[in-house]
């Protein structure tokens, strides 16, 4: 369900996927500031499920900041697909940049969560107007395994958990993220799609020019070492936060780091 005070619109982009993203505007109390705030979602959530309904929009609004989550393909009402080939968070950097350029402003912060994360990552090692950047649930896994860490997850088991005929036989490491997606109304087939497409080529850290928050969860095995990561980015600090992976982009103390990180 969209919330009622976004606008939403859709941008196509260079294969022809429609990309949905949507805005908010600052609260009209508050001093409005001149640089957008960018959100990227994390696997098998969508804009609204991890941003809105967290309380993470209404926080920055409250802020003076203008607000803008992009839907990533094969999520929220972005649109889905059941090739592997249309998918990869090096894809859907591209699909960011794309709706980053339709703002035309000449600076962005830039928010990522777990998969958003290396989406976040990709586009800010190539995009110096990422003014800055804060990238959650993600850590040591991004260098030791090119990104999201799937030595917890490995991206077979979880796509063939996202097609199982019957659910209920599903391994509890599985079972949780096939229950959250089905309850959102995320499309399972391009889930898988993404699971097979997942991205393991590395990222050019030392290229990020943006200060740079990378803020985890204690208690996040995908987000473990979180402090390698940072050691890894130039101008980049760690923050923890008392909360699992599923949970973390919940707290108020990570809207708290989030808001405060990305102030002048």
């Amino acid at each position: 369900m969209t919330d009622p005070k976004a606008l939403t619109a859709t941008a196509v982009v260079e294969d022809g996927t429609e990309i949905a993203y949507h805005r908010w505007e600052p609260a009209p109390q508050v001093e409005a500031h001149p640089v957008p705030v960018v959100l990227q979602h994390g696997f098998t959530a969508n804009t609204m499920v991890d941003w809105a309904r967290r309380g993470t929009v209404a926080a920055l609004t409250a802020a003076g900041r203008t607000v803008v989550g992009v839907d990533a393909r094969g999520h929220g009402r972005s649109q889905k697909s059941p090739d592997p080939g249309r998918y990869g968070e090096h894809r859907m950097a591209r699909d960011l940049r794309a709706v980053i350029a339709l703002l035309d402003v000449p600076a962005v912060d830039l928010v990522g969560y777990s998969m958003g994360s290396i989406v976040a990552l990709l586009v800010a090692a190539e995009e110096p107007e990422v003014r800055r950047l804060v990238v959650g649930g993600v850590g040591a896994g991004v260098l030791e395994v090119g990104g999201v860490d799937t030595r917890v997850l490995p991206s077979d088991v979880l796509a063939e958990a996202l097609l199982a005929d019957d659910p209920s036989t599903l391994p509890p490491e599985v079972a949780g993220m096939r229950a959250f997606a089905a309850a959102v109304g995320a499309d399972l087939p391009s889930l898988a799609a993404q699971a097979r497409s997942v991205h393991t080529g590395g990222v050019d850290l030392a290229r990020i020019t943006a200060h740079t928050l990378v803020i985890a969860g204690d208690r996040d095995p995908l987000a473990a070492r979180p402090e390698v990561l940072a050691a890894a980015i130039p101008h980049a600090r760690v923050v923890l936060v008392a909360a699992d992976h599923g949970t973390a982009h919940s707290t108020p103390d990570f809207r708290a780091a989030v808001v405060e990180f990305l102030r002048d």
